[in-house]
């Protein structure tokens, strides 16, 4: 176990450690926070941005929450996307039948083959799809082309039979509606595959000479059909992103400290059983420091509970800038304690980063005059390496963090010890207080 004395580390030379200058200018508690250093403020969540801005375009300005929203309504959309395909397997083979009771053989068989080799295929593909790993990846890339060519054939089967007296343009409208609600398309995709199928039908129209006064009528129908369509599909989509937003904002808010703004204990908890499992799997090693305010009752007792407040969140704001990487987390312990856990982290990483820690919130300037050794507000640092292994839990982990965290301040507090090799002698549940101190710096 090592302790590095950080508040006496400035006045001597031989321990090795980097000086710490003084702040010019000090935050006093209850005085406006423009009169001295600035409160770092809280960033907003992404997700509260993009609802007070809006989207009307139907995208999203961050193309991280964009690629979010996507993967998340791929994944919700799945089994109905499935369920549709089936329906629209339902909905070819019932026209069929139609089709087979009011046309002659003849032409049955032209409008059987344009079933088979490509709307037949064109379900098949697109089910695989849903049903497979391929599907996230490269469903939303296959599904226009594949609308497209759905609606086209079922354009090219009416116009074949309204050539023989029979009008199938209800199919057309049908698959129109079918591409813009069923298939989980998104605003624009589903749009041009259905005007794609709008301007087809009055192009194969004249080539099979369908007569011009047909031809306008069932061109105003298909376009009708695609504003309402259009209509239908933008609102529900706008509805999609809206809800979200909320719900990654509730998420978001449920996770996060009510009074700091960052993430809380059940959060906390939550990341270590994950990331200890992780790195039992991966062989890489786990820090975590536990970060105790000093004399923070005196702090309240002298300033107030408002000025404590204040206090908690500029150092939990301070903390939180240290934990940039996407496996390491800053929470709020409870009370004025703090907990930090560092993925793949040396003893030295560890370390230092101890020190940038208290170097950051020593250059907050609060003032407190009840600090033992300074006039300004300090924190005591725990520290834990360990190599997680599968047959031992977190708890232990958090244990030796803790005891760690007790030495710094029976040891004066403004401190940091780190425990390594004592996690080897280390019973869960039972707390040391009274442990040997080697390799002490002054």
């Amino acid at each position: 176990m090592a302790t590095l004395d950080q508040g006496r580390a400035r006045s001597s030379q031989t321990a090795g450690f980097e000086l710490i200058p003084e702040p010019a200018a000090q935050f006093a508690p209850g005085a406006s926070l423009t009169s001295g250093a600035q409160a770092p403020s809280a960033p907003q969540s992404a997700y509260g941005q993009q609802l007070a801005r809006g989207f009307p375009r139907l995208k999203f300005d961050d193309p991280d929450l964009e690629r979010k929203f996507r993967r998340s309504h791929l994944a919700r959309s799945r089994a109905q996307i499935s369920r549709n395909l089936l329906l629209g397997i339902g909905f070819v083979v019932g026209f069929s039948a139609l089709t087979h009771l009011v046309l002659p053989g003849p032409v049955n068989r032209p409008l059987d083959l344009i079933r088979l080799t490509v709307l037949g295929p064109v379900f098949l593909i697109a089910l695989i799809l849903v049903h497979t790993r391929l599907y996230q990846r490269w469903y939303p890339i296959i599904c226009p082309y594949g609308a497209t060519l759905f609606g086209v054939g079922v354009v090219v089967l009416a116009v074949i039979a309204a050539s023989q007296g029979v009008s199938l343009i209800a199919s057309v409208v049908l698959a129109i509606i079918y591409n813009y609600l069923m298939l989980g398309l998104s605003f624009r995709p589903a749009l041009t595959t259905s005007l794609l199928v709008l301007l087809s039908y009055p192009l194969i129209a004249t080539l099979a000479g369908i007569p011009g006064p047909q031809r306008l009528v069932d061109v105003g129908v298909l376009l009708f059909t695609n504003v309402i369509g259009a209509i239908v599909c933008y609102s529900l989509e706008r509805a999609n992103r809206t809800n979200f937003l909320e719900s990654q904002l509730l998420m978001e808010t449920a996770r996060r400290d009510g009074l700091t703004g960052i993430a809380n204990r059940r959060t906390f908890d939550e990341h270590l059983d994950r990331v200890w499992a992780q790195a039992a799997r991966e062989g890489r090693p786990l820090t975590l420091l536990m970060i105790d305010i000093d004399h923070f009752k005196a702090y309240n007792d002298r300033f107030g509970h408002q000025a404590g407040d204040e206090c908690l969140r500029r150092v939990a704001w301070s903390l939180s800038s240290h934990a940039r990487r996407p496996l390491d987390i800053a929470a709020r312990y409870g009370g004025e304690e703090f907990a930090m856990v560092l993925y793949d982290a040396s003893r030295q990483h560890a370390e230092d980063m101890a020190r940038q820690i208290q170097i950051g919130i020593d250059s907050l300037a609060i003032a407190h005059a009840a600090a033992n050794a300074s006039n300004r507000l300090t924190v005591s640092i725990g520290i834990a390496c360990v190599q997680p292994m599968s047959d031992r839990s977190h708890f232990g982990f958090i244990q030796l963090a803790d005891e760690a965290l007790y030495a710094a301040k029976e040891r004066g507090r403004n401190c940091i010890v780190i425990m390594d090799k004592e996690y080897s002698e280390l019973t869960t549940g039972s707390f040391r207080k009274d442990k040997p101190v080697a390799n002490t710096a002054h």
